[in-house]
């Protein structure tokens, strides 16, 4: 696999696991795919609150990245910590490549 693959690879969609599952009805979503936004999915949105993980900057974004979709009312039910762990994902994506290379790896 080239670099740029294995970058993209890494870096298109992310898999965040709910700590406290999300229930819609009888269904019971227990994981969210975050996908990296396009630049049209960004619109109407400040990018300084989304690094600075404002709530209704990702109650606007993250049905238009998650997998299953997230409604607002999905994103209002959400666990803080759950919010937040998508938040760094979404933020995570909006930093350059070379900038994410300088950051210590987990």
């Amino acid at each position: 696999m080239t670099e740029f693959a294995e970058a993209m690879n890494d870096t298109a969609t992310r898999t965040v696991t709910l700590d406290r599952p999300l229930v819609r009805g009888e269904q019971t979503l227990e994981t969210i795919q975050v996908r990296r936004p396009k630049a049209g999915e960004l619109r109407g949105l400040n990018l300084r609150s989304l690094s600075e993980l404002d709530y209704a900057a990702l109650e606007t974004l993250l049905p238009r990245i998650t997998t299953p979709m997230l409604t607002k009312q999905d994103v209002a039910e959400l666990d803080p910590s759950d919010l937040m762990q998508m938040g760094t994902e979404v933020v995570d994506f909006l930093l350059p490549k070379r900038i994410r290379a300088a950051l210590p790896q987990a």
